[in-house]
Order: C-alpha cells, then structure tokens, then sequence
C-alpha cells in the first residue's frame, strides 16, 4: 500500500480529499494535516510516501514545506500539488523540486484517481528495478504522463508504428523485440527503435526480467490502464 498524507489548510477539503484517495485500490491514507508545522511533523512520524500538498497553508507554503523537508535531512516523500495557484512561477518552482504533478483546484476525483494511478505505477516500477540504465530511466520518466496525454498520442503514429504496437497488444504474453522483428518483417534494431518509441510515447510497457547471468531480458507488453 502507498501511505499519503493529505496536507490542506481547509478541514473539509482535506478530509473531502482523504476520502477520495481511500477509493483508489492501493493507497491508504495515513494523516491529514492542516499547516506546514503539523505537515513536517506527521512525515517524521507516519513516513509517508506521498504527500498531497496544497500549496497555500497558514504558516508556510507547501513547496517550503518541501525545502524545510530537505535541509533538515528528512526523507522527502513525493509529492503531488492540489492547489488553486495558478501562477508560472509556482509551477516551474514544483517542476524543480521534483512534483510528481501539478493538480489545479478544482478537479475531478476522475482527474485525482488518473493522477495516483500514474503514481502507482511509476512506483512499483522504481521499487521492483536494481539498477537504472538508459532505457528504464527513459521508461521512468515516460511513465509520469498520464492516460489522457497517451490517448492523444495513438492517433498521430505512422503506420509501421502502428503496427508494432498492434503486434504487442495482441501478443499472448510478453514480446521480445526480435520475435516483433520476425512478424513485421524487419531487423531487431528497427523493431527495438519502434519499441522504445511506444514505451515513451506510454502506449507499451517495458517489463525487465533478470535470468542466472544478470543481464536483463527487454520484453513488451500493452500499457496497463
């Protein structure tokens, strides 16, 4: 389970929010906090692992709350903004302190619900990998964009793309990308070239098996929703 802690300065929204993410299989709610103060004491308390920050609390904002975090040397959870603040600083300022994203109020649970199973995934991907190369970094980084966005990019693949991804998704079980090779008619580095195109792109997963020699075994498989 994702321990959260849900941190608003308003008593209703927080609990409203609380709520919400209760819902969501996999995630369990550890703590509401009210103020930056209570929020720094309930991360060295209840070690969550996922904060969901509103950027306007009484004392200090939640990007300082971060800060604060940091330089007393606490483990900073991710986080993921719920704010009304709309300005570009705010935003390029979470950008950099590493926010997962940038939620605008209002939103929809729908919307919430998108945002956390994003998260999940990228978490569970992070936790189950020894070690990072270039490909899984890619992955990683690719997985933080959400259904939406990977909806979008489908309708502009060309058609050899297309048909990769149409190879995968109808494959039995993962795919290698020389057995996609074999089908498409094509060499494995251009397979290999359209396969790490999909992962980026969110349409595929990329699944790292590990045999008796360590090295791992790059295989694909249709993005999980």
């Amino acid at each position: 389970m994702i321990r959260v802690l849900v941190v608003d300065d308003d008593y209703h929204v927080a609990h409203a929010h609380a709520l919400s993410v209760s819902r969501i299989p996999g995630f369990e709610v550890v703590g509401e906090a009210h103020s930056g103060a209570e929020a720094q004491e309930l991360v060295v308390s209840a070690r969550p692992q996922l904060l969901l920050l509103d950027m306007y609390l009484p004392d200090f904002s939640g990007l300082e709350l971060v800060r604060k975090l940091s330089a007393a040397g606490e483990r900073v959870p991710d986080f993921l903004l719920v704010t009304a603040a709309r300005d570009i600083d705010s935003v390029r300022t979470a950008m950099q302190l590493g926010a997962f994203y940038y939620l605008v109020k209002p939103f929809s649970f729908a919307a919430l619900r998108e945002q956390l199973e994003a998260y999940r995934t990228w978490a569970e991907r992070v936790d189950r990998a020894p070690h990072a190369d270039q490909q899984m970094i890619d992955t990683l980084f690719s997985l933080r964009a959400t259904p939406s966005r990977r909806a979008a990019a489908t309708s502009t693949l060309q058609p050899t793309m297309a048909r990769v991804l149409e190879i995968v998704t109808s494959a039995a079980s993962p795919i290698g990308a020389a057995e996609v090779a074999d089908i498409l008619g094509a060499s494995r580095p251009t397979a290999q070239r359209y396969l790490a195109t999909l992962v980026k792109k969110q349409l595929l997963d990329l699944d790292l098996t590990y045999g008796a020699t360590g090295r791992p075994e790059h295989r694909y498989l249709p993005r999980r929703p």
